[in-house]
């Protein structure tokens, strides 16, 4: 039994790979090194992140599989559900074990997993992008926090970045305690120097500019003026827009009073 621990970046996860085909010794378990703990019958393989290891599993890869197969790979990382590194490795073995296409080959479990975490983790990029609301604050950024189920964040910025590229912005995800920060030039990852505590990089009211809170009561008012009650379909409401999207929409929040 190898249980192969490493830092949790995708670059890392890849290094496994090498590292795994070089001792020839597979992996029964994958964890980031922080959560890794060292079985009494096994052996515990700590992984360096290599860059040029990575480059060199990265490029293999290259040769056997689609840009799209390959997407879905990193969509999987991102996923970030229980099990997802060594869906990958799997995948990635089956793929360099053989000469024929294997992206359709669903009767591999490894295969049939990377499809599914791949498409949950795009429809949470598309709502994501839909439902992302930024406030204006006294010092001219565009500030949002997110709390989605899949770590989406790197996936989203470019099309913020193309959508709002003649304003500051960041966008902070509050589960993962990391963001993206846009300068009018570049977009980059961020992390607040402050301790983790509950409701860390969510913004206080003090923060928000008064003409921010006037919008926000425009489109509550807009939003009930076109509310038609009569049509009202709870259940293909919550089909388009979940509950746990709510709490980013102005509408959906107590109504600000004038």
């Amino acid at each position: 039994m190898h249980l192969y621990a490493y830092d949790g970046s995708f670059e890392g996860l890849l290094t496994v790979v090498f590292e795994a085909y070089e001792r020839k010794a597979w992996p029964t378990a994958i964890e980031q090194e922080q959560v890794a703990q060292p079985g009494i019958f096994g052996t515990t393989i700590a992984v360096v992140t290599d860059e040029e290891k990575a480059q060199r599993v990265w490029k293999g890869l290259q040769h056997r599989l689609s840009a799209a197969a390959r997407k879905q790979l990193y969509y999987t990382y991102l996923w970030e559900q229980p099990g997802f590194e060594l869906a990958i490795f799997n995948y990635i073995k089956l793929a360099f074990g053989t000469s024929e296409n294997i992206e359709g080959n669903f009767t591999a479990p490894c295969v049939l997993q990377v499809q599914q975490a791949a498409k949950q983790l795009h429809r949470e990029k598309h709502r994501m992008e839909a439902f992302v609301r930024f406030q204006k604050t006294t010092d001219e950024l565009y500030y949002a926090h997110i709390e989605p189920d899949f770590n989406v964040l790197p996936v989203i910025i470019e099309h913020f970045t193309k959508r709002y590229a003649d304003q500051r912005w960041a966008i902070y995800d509050t589960r993962r305690r990391y963001g993206a920060y846009y300068d009018l030039q570049a977009t980059t990852f961020i992390t607040l120097d402050a301790a983790p505590r509950k409701g860390m990089g969510v913004l206080p009211a003090s923060a928000i500019t008064q003409q921010e809170k006037t919008y926000q009561q425009l489109w509550q008012v807009y939003f009930d003026h076109v509310n038609i009650v009569e049509r009202k379909n709870p259940k293909l409401h919550l089909r388009h827009m979940p509950k746990r999207y709510w709490k980013y929409l102005s509408e959906k929040q107590p109504r600000l009073q004038a």
